[in-house]
């Protein structure tokens, strides 16, 4: 089941992205989120949007992700070109416990439902993030600078 998050979920939340970090670290990707990001304060910022969602499993939360409707202003200026310039919505923050498969897909599923027009971006060493995008049909479309001036690489899945 995926359900907007609250804050009581604020734990679990926080475990889960402490579980992701230690995973990118593991990865040769230490740098995408640090020892901090999300920060709290973006967290309790996207539950107060109703931007941040949890996959929950047996009463338990294995999975969370941010869904963005609009325009992202880190995607205004891109080196390259974006598929189309039609409404769209972006998955940002997605991370699992790594008890519960599938996290990518049951996100992705229900993000195309609410938008089918869907772009993502990610560090050029998060190698297990570009395979999920790929795989799961997205177009490399370029390079986009973060809110700190860091690079990521950025991909659009078009709506059908």
């Amino acid at each position: 089941m995926i359900r907007l998050a609250t804050i009581a979920d604020l734990p679990a939340i926080s475990a889960i992205y402490a579980f992701a970090r230690t995973q990118m670290a593991k990865d040769n990707n230490p740098d995408q989120w640090g020892k901090t990001h999300p920060a709290l304060d973006v967290l309790e910022a996207d539950i107060a949007a109703k931007h941040l969602y949890v996959i929950e499993e047996a009463g338990n939360i294995g999975g969370v992700f941010a869904f963005i409707l609009g325009e992202d202003p880190t995607y205004q200026q891109i080196e390259g070109s974006w598929l189309d310039d039609q409404p769209y919505g972006t998955i940002h923050r997605i991370a699992g416990n790594g008890k519960v498969k599938g996290v990518f897909n049951k996100a992705l599923a229900f993000c195309e439902q609410l938008e089918p027009n869907i772009r993502i971006d990610t560090h050029q060493n998060n190698k297990r993030m570009q395979h999920l995008i790929k795989k799961n049909g997205f177009v490399y479309c370029g390079i986009i600078l973060t809110e700190d001036q860091t690079p990521r690489l950025a991909y659009q899945k078009k709506r059908p």
